[in-house]
């Protein structure tokens, strides 16, 4: 009786996880330490995937370990890297346990994009080798009792996790094994053959008949509902239908039995008798059915023992009216199992490989978070960098300091000449003009990674269009426009970047040529440079004047101001921490990233008092301006107003203002330069994502045409055609096909005795005397009610005495007679000729008996 249902394992294609984690931890992860412990990891990683997947796996609780610690790294690593079809692609090939896959049904194998399909197979196996575990338990222990039941109930939670994740972790339709219905069915098994664990335990201890009874009956209830789930369906083997129904009769049966001696217990002898005649039934008609499954010898010896015992008793001592079993009282049910809840981790001692790598909703969140922090820091400094540039244009623009320098009016101010220094000490115009030589070549290298890598995806895209079109439906994976729409709106971002960077580095090239000129007099030697700026006539008398102090000294706040902004924006640049704690506290907490609350609370707070800071410098900035552009104002009064003089400070405010525009020239460039670099290793990024998606892709494309032409090649080369009634359930008499009129052909001779066999009902007739004519009706068939297997077989009254042919008996084939030796010719039939789907018509005679006109036309069409 104990026979246990196991499951087979998946089989799967070997798959190399080294490079493409690699790959990515190495462009995510800067070199050092941390980077090559990710990588080590990996390369461990895809070592648990052999030892769990690679090999065969022995029925024993070690191999099961290996199996869940894999699932638990699986499931670890999940929320770390970007598994996906457009980012971190890896195709995971699998094939069907059960090999119920064809052509319009399920698929034999299924390659797919996903991790959550190989958990989804990686379960599987868990749990079916759980099942095989369980099946391999000595039942006569204490131990392998408790053991059975506890694997037992793994697998039923393992199979049940399965049907409610699986449709939303492929996002597909999966093969036929891990479908919803299969392993929900299969779930209800596990559960079921755990309760029996129960029963046999309880049995073993000689627990109370009642409490027997009720786990037997809640056995009995499970295993009912596993047949019905699979009753009509073929997603299971055939075998794990007869053997579904066999326990169900036999833990019913025992219930009874168990139940039996409790009323024999309260002096029920009637009942007993009952329950007992019910239990006998059930596993009589075990052994009639599913002997071949299953064996109930014992249990039958037992209850018929027990039955012929009851019913001794009750004829000669108590004489107890014996119920019918729909009034019995019904047995109860207790439920001892429960399917194990599938929580991660599910192996013992389980260390993740990857303990220190935060998870991508992490990673993601400390991008955001960066972007955010440097949106800030940039606004700062921006905002400090612009209001020093609009200081520098105003006091260029009033000549100043150069003008309170230039009192003789025939030397060059001392400021003018620091500018000039200042830049021949910067390189002066070949520095510049190298920089902006350089940004074309820049900007040509960046166009043409980006335009490699989208074209490595249109080429794809148009591949995959053209099969898709080729064949329709059966081309089933995702489409490449689809999938690749994140990387097209990455790559015109990239675009739309560019083209900004193209219009930004016009804008410096037209200043530069603005100022060309006035930086190149800067550039040269101080004799020469004082000799190009125009003499005027000395206005010395204003040396030592109040407002040339006054002028003087709002000057030297605004040179204050100036360093001490270059101090804070030293400062702001420095300020760093560390927001991971906080977000992986989040999202340990609720499961989930508030990113935009977290990083706008935590900048506030980082950056909040530098904001002020430097709100305090702007209105500063703007209040010196006011004073110094008045006290410019008494000064210009005071002064000689003359054409030389004119002349001479309009050239002394271009070279001042030359001087800055050299300084933002040239950080412009550099920055530009820097930006052109920091994109190049972006794109190349981008390019290594779209080489590795395209070739992830193309590895698919060639498996699913692998399979789309095996299965071209198992297609039938002819339409599908009807099967004759009489070559499967022949649920009436045959009827004639419609005939056409060939030649007349001599019928063939009356049909000689079947052989021998033993019928269960014989008729009186002669076997040997033929119908003198034909039979005027055929009656309904009839199937003996003693045949418990095999169809039933129409009886005909045109031929008496043969009630039950024997199974695959035709009677149309003469030749398996040896005929020739009766002295009969065999039967040749036409080829391709069909045969009779249904009874003749009425007064129609019956093919293949003597008639009476020799000339009937034969029922068999000619070609």
């Amino acid at each position: 009786m104990a026979t246990f249902i196991s499951v087979p394992l998946k089989k799967s294609s070997e798959v190399d996880l080294v490079k493409p984690l690699s790959k990515f931890v190495t462009s995510s992860f800067p070199a050092g330490e941390e980077q090559g412990e990710y990588v080590r990891a990996v390369e461990e990683l895809n070592k648990l995937r052999k030892n769990a997947l690679g090999r065969p796996l022995d029925k024993h609780e070690s191999s099961l370990e290996i199996l869940l610690r894999y699932y638990d790294q699986l499931c670890a690593v999940e929320p770390k890297f970007p598994f996906s079809e457009n980012q971190l692609c890896l195709t995971f090939t699998w094939k069907d346990a059960f090999d119920k896959g064809s052509l319009f049904g399920g698929s034999v194998k299924l390659a797919l994009a996903s991790l959550g399909y190989e958990k989804t197979c990686v379960l599987f196996n868990a749990a079916a080798l759980a099942s095989q575990v369980a099946s391999e338990q000595n039942l006569d222990s204490d131990e392998g009792l408790k053991a059975a039941a506890k694997y037992y109930q793994l697998a039923s939670g393992a199979f049940g996790h399965i049907k409610d994740t699986v449709l939303s972790a492929l996002n597909r339709e999966p093969t036929m094994d891990i479908s919803p219905e299969t392993v929900g069915t299969l779930s209800l098994i596990m559960l079921a053959q755990a309760q029996e664990v129960f029963f046999l335990k309880a049995t073993s201890d000689k627990m109370k008949d009642a409490v027997i009874a009720k786990l037997a009956n809640q056995a009995a209830d499970f295993y009912g509902d596993a047949f019905k789930q699979c009753q009509y369906k073929d997603n299971l083997p055939k075998e794990v239908l007869p053997v579904l129904a066999a326990k169900h009769c036999i833990m019913q049966a025992n219930a009874e039995l168990h139940q039996s001696i409790l009323a024999k217990q309260k002096k029920r002898f009637g009942e007993e008798i009952a329950r007992l005649q019910h239990a006998a039934e059930l596993v009589k008609t075990v052994a009639s059915r599913y002997d071949e499954y299953v064996s109930v010898k014992d249990l039958s010896d037992k209850i018929n023992r027990a039955l012929t015992a009851a019913k001794k008793d009750n004829d000669f001592i108590y004489h107890d009216r014996v119920p019918e079993v729909k009034d019995l009282e019904h047995i109860g049910k207790a439920a001892l199992v429960k399917a194990t809840a599938i929580t991660p981790p599910l192996s013992q001692k389980f260390t993740d490989l990857f303990e220190k790598m935060v998870p991508m909703a992490v990673q993601q969140s400390m991008t955001i978070y960066n972007q955010r922090k440097t949106d800030t820091v940039n606004r700062l400094v921006g905002s400090m960098r612009e209001a020093t540039n609009l200081c520098n244009g105003v006091l260029a623009s009033l000549n100043l300091p150069a003008a309170l320098e230039d009192l003789s009016g025939d030397s060059i101010p001392q400021s003018i000449a620091e500018k000039a220094r200042s830049i021949v000490q910067q390189g002066g115009l070949q520095s510049i003009e190298q920089l902006i030589k350089d940004l074309p070549e820049l900007l040509t290298r960046n166009r043409e990674i980006l335009d490699e890598s989208l074209k490595m995806l249109d080429d794809e895209e148009t591949t995959d269009n053209e099969l898709r079109t080729k064949f329709n439906q059966r081309w089933s994976r995702t489409a490449s426009g689809d999938l690749y729409k994140p990387l097209r709106a990455e790559g015109t971002n990239f675009r739309n970047v560019l083209d900004k960077a193209v219009h930004a580095d016009q804008v410096v090239r037209d200043r530069y040529g603005t100022h060309c000129d006035m930086i190149a007099l800067l550039c040269k030697p101080e004799d020469e440079l004082n000799a190009a700026i125009p003499s005027a006539n000395p206005t010395k008398t204003l040396q030592g004047s109040e407002v040339v102090n006054v002028l003087r000294s709002q000057l030297n706040q605004l040179d204050e101001m100036k360093k001490e902004r270059e101090s804070l924006e030293g400062e702001v640049k420095a300020v760093t921490f560390d927001m991971s704690t906080t977000f992986l506290t989040a999202l340990a907490q609720d499961g989930a990233i508030n990113e935009e609350q977290l990083s706008l609370s935590q900048l506030d707070q980082l950056y909040g008092a530098y904001n002020q800071r430097v709100q305090v410098t702007l209105r500063t900035q703007e209040e010196l301006l006011g004073q110094v552009q008045t006290s410019h104002q008494e000064f210009s009064s005071l002064k000689q107003s003359n054409t030389e003089a004119n002349q001479r400070e309009e050239v002394l405010k271009k070279l001042a203002s030359a001087h800055d525009s050299y300084v933002e020239i040239s950080n412009n460039l550099r920055e530009g330069t820097k930006f052109y670099n920091d994109l190049t290793e972006i794109l190349l990024k981008f390019q290594n994502k779209c080489s590795d998606i395209v070739f992830a892709r193309k590895t698919e494309r060639d498996e699913l045409l692998k399979e789309l032409q095996q299965s071209i090649a198992r297609e039938p080369s002819a339409p599908n055609f009807n099967v004759p009634a009489y070559q499967s359930t022949p649920a009436a008499g045959p009827t004639p096909a419609p005939r056409t009129q060939p030649p007349a052909k001599p019928l063939p001779p009356a049909r000689p005795p079947p052989p021998s066999f033993t019928p269960q009902a014989a008729s009186t007739t002669p076997t040997n005397t033929p119908p003198t004519g034909p039979p005027t009706n055929n009656p309904p068939p009839v199937a003996p009610a003693s045949q418990a297997q095999g169809p039933p077989y129409p009886t005909y009254q045109g031929y008496p005495g043969y009630f039950q042919m024997p199974m695959g008996y035709n009677p149309y084939a003469y030749g398996q007679y040896n005929m020739p030796n009766m002295g009969y010719m065999p039967y040749q039939a036409t080829p391709g000729q069909g045969g009779y789907p249904a009874a003749p018509p009425a007064g129609q005679p019956y093919p293949g008996y003597p008639q009476q006109p020799p000339q009937q036309q034969p029922y068999y069409p000619q070609q």
